[in-house]
């Protein structure tokens, strides 16, 4: 049985509007793919573009991993600098260091009203796969963006491998075996690429699962990328864009 979600502030419901509104339209492909029910779906981050295209397009009954320091003011500043600016030169530098403090209220705001589930990687971190198995037995969608810092090749970065750790718990709460679906976000081309999920398997070492899983989807995620027109690829890291790789590595 499914609860009933808590009902957005209508600052974020105006914000994701004007969102909405201004972002480009982005078109779902592949969408047969993705089974009945409950899976997570694996996406490469685009920056900020797979969350908010995500938070678009694939409708509401779906959740997304969000690290838990963007849904506390406090911490958003060293976060959103970390992960987003720190790569910034001089006088631009200090601007968006700044930014990182204005931006905090409304950033935690937004996440926290956001269909997301807060990730910690501390000894909380029980409480992120016990809150993902919750919403998964209510037949949601997951997504998660697992990249790390690691360049894995031109398209997307290593992945951190524990997220299919979820799978392990939900299948010893459950006795199901949950798919993992790749997503390949192209901002660039205004579109989504769902790809063929894989199934974890429980009769197998979580370590062997781990490695199979993540190398399955970084590769597929790849493959659907050299699949389609040639394009810039939005990275994870906020490198600078003369950095930025073609769809194909020719």
């Amino acid at each position: 049985m499914k609860k009933s979600k808590k009902k957005p502030s209508l600052l974020y419901r105006s914000i994701k509007w004007l969102v909405w509104l201004f972002y480009p339209k982005m078109k779902l492909f592949g969408s047969e793919k993705l089974p009945e029910g409950e899976a997570v779906i694996v996406a490469n981050h685009a920056q900020m573009n797979g969350p908010i295209s995500c938070e678009l397009y694939l409708g509401d009954d779906r959740y997304t991993w969000c690290s838990g320091e963007m849904m506390d003011a406090k911490q958003v500043p060293d976060y959103a600098f970390r992960c987003f600016w720190s790569h910034k030169r001089g006088l631009s530098k200090a601007f968006f260091r700044l930014l990182s403090y204005l931006i905090a209220p409304l950033a935690a705001h937004i996440f926290k009203n956001a269909n997301t589930i807060p990730v910690y990687y501390d000894q909380r971190a029980i409480l992120t796969f016990k809150d993902t198995v919750s919403k998964l037995k209510q037949g949601a969608k997951v997504v998660i963006f697992p990249e790390s810092d690691e360049k894995f090749n031109h398209v997307v970065y290593r992945f951190h491998d524990k997220f299919v750790d979820v799978a392990k718990l939900y299948n010893s709460r459950t006795g199901k075996e949950l798919s993992f679906v790749p997503l390949y976000v192209a901002p660039e081309l205004k579109s989504l690429h769902i790809g063929e999920p894989i199934r974890f398997s429980s009769q197998a070492p979580i370590e062997e699962e781990r490695q199979r899983i993540c190398s399955y989807l970084a590769n597929e995620i790849t493959a659907i990328a050299q699949s389609l027109p040639l394009h810039t690829v939005i990275p994870f890291d906020n490198i600078p864009k003369s950095q930025y790789n073609k769809n194909t590595p020719f």
